[in-house]
């Protein structure tokens, strides 16, 4: 079982930059793609980004495409995404999941979700 935690959420104006972590432990981190999802408050979790195995592919949801990117380090076993020109409607709680086979919806299998990291950007 793969173990994930997520880290570097925080406060943030409008139009400001995160950069958000997740650590896995548990399994070898390169045999999974992983996705970053959110939930906001009395919505749905809903897809971000996911990324495959090498990295050589990436997908965005419409909302955060050309404003973030999503990257891995398969030596430090860590996804990242990267968040620019945040918006109030970012703000959300953010996961990170492990799983397989990437698309433009999310994962199609899931093997782990972290416990979340709270964005919060203000306008």
């Amino acid at each position: 079982q793969v173990q994930l935690v997520e880290s570097g959420g925080g406060l943030v104006q409008a139009g400001g930059s995160l950069r958000l972590s997740c650590a896995t432990s548990g399994r070898t981190f390169s045999n999974y793609a992983m996705g970053w999802f959110r939930q906001s408050p009395g919505k749905e979790r809903e897809f971000v980004a996911a990324i495959s195995k090498s990295g050589t592919s990436t997908y965005y949801a419409d909302s955060v495409k050309g404003r973030s990117t999503i990257s891995r380090d398969n030596a430090k076993n860590t996804v990242y995404l990267q968040m620019s020109s945040l918006k109030p409607e970012d703000t959300a709680v953010y996961y990170c999941a492990a799983g397989q086979v990437p698309g433009p919806q999310g994962l199609l299998q899931y093997y782990g979700w972290g416990q979340g990291t709270q964005v919060t950007v203000s306008s």
